[in-house]
This record gives structure tokens, sequence and C-alpha cells, in this order.
């Protein structure tokens, strides 16, 4: 069974855990490099998880971390969601579904209009996992190559 943990600034230890796994994993697929994070201590991986506004959700499975993503707040009611990674022996089982799901329930709680995100070419699973829920196609980055997708979040009807 998977559940998800909202990580706090105490989950450092369970933050590095996985991010440093994903970036093992599938270096292709983020900007950032295992190198990259291994500068810098505990403050570093504090600061990451305290950023105002911001949300980072962990997949655990019996007890390991099998997933995380995150969302951060952008202006004009865009959210960007980052970080998202399902690790080997996860994949298939709907991980990545639970993990966009948390994100965009805050992006809608945090009062955001606009979900956005970034993928490199190539990550086909990302992108189709992207496209079920609802992102389509905005524009190419110009300096990283990333596709650029979006998704307008609609208030439920009686929603706040």
């Amino acid at each position: 069974m998977v559940r998800l943990q909202v990580l706090t600034a105490d989950d450092w230890p369970l933050w590095r855990e996985v991010r440093l796994a994903a970036l093992t994993d599938a270096p292709h697929a983020f900007k950032a490099t295992l190198a990259d994070w291994h500068r810098g201590g505990e403050e570093r991986w504090r600061a990451r998880l305290t950023m105002p506004g911001a949300f980072h959700v962990v997949a655990l499975q019996d007890g390991r971390a099998v997933g995380v993503a995150g969302g951060v707040p952008g202006a004009d009611g865009v959210r960007e969601l980052r970080s998202v990674w399902v690790g080997p022996e996860a994949r298939g089982l709907g991980v990545g579904d639970l993990l966009l799901a948390a994100v965009e329930g805050w992006a809608r709680r945090s009062g955001g209009t606009t979900l956005k995100l970034a993928v490199f070419p190539g990550n086909d699973a990302a992108i189709a996992l992207y496209r079920r829920h609802g992102f389509a196609d905005q524009s190419v980055d110009g300096v990283t190559g990333e596709q650029v997708m979006v998704k307008a979040l609609h208030r439920a009807a009686g929603g706040p």
C-alpha cells in the first residue's frame, strides 16, 4: 500500500534520501544534477522544504520512499509542479497519479488558477502522465529546451 506524506523542514533526511535517489535513477529528467545536491549540508535540504508557500510530498511504500513531487507558488495564480519522480519498483502502480493529485490539490487550496510544469523531450512516460492529468503543451523553453505544459485549475461548484 502506498501512502503520501507531506514534508516539513524536520523531514529533511527523508527529502534528501528521495531526492538523491531520483537524481541517481533519472539524471536525464532533472535540470539539477546529483553533484549539485551533494554540496551543502542540512541547511540546504531544509531550505527547499521551507520555501514560503511551497508544498512537498513523498510517496511511501512499506515505509520506503518510492516517489516525490513538489509545488511552488508563482505570480498571478500560477503554481509550478516540480521534481516529480517515481522509483522503478513503484512505476505502473499509480504512484505518479497520487503525487500529481496531491500537488494539484495543494495548488487549488492555495488559490492557484494554473498549474505549470516543464519536462525534457524524450521523457515519454512523464509526458503521458501529465497529459493523462489534463496538461497541454504550451511552449518550449528557449534556454533549457524543456516542453512547458499547463493545466487550468477550475474551482469546484460551490467552492471558495
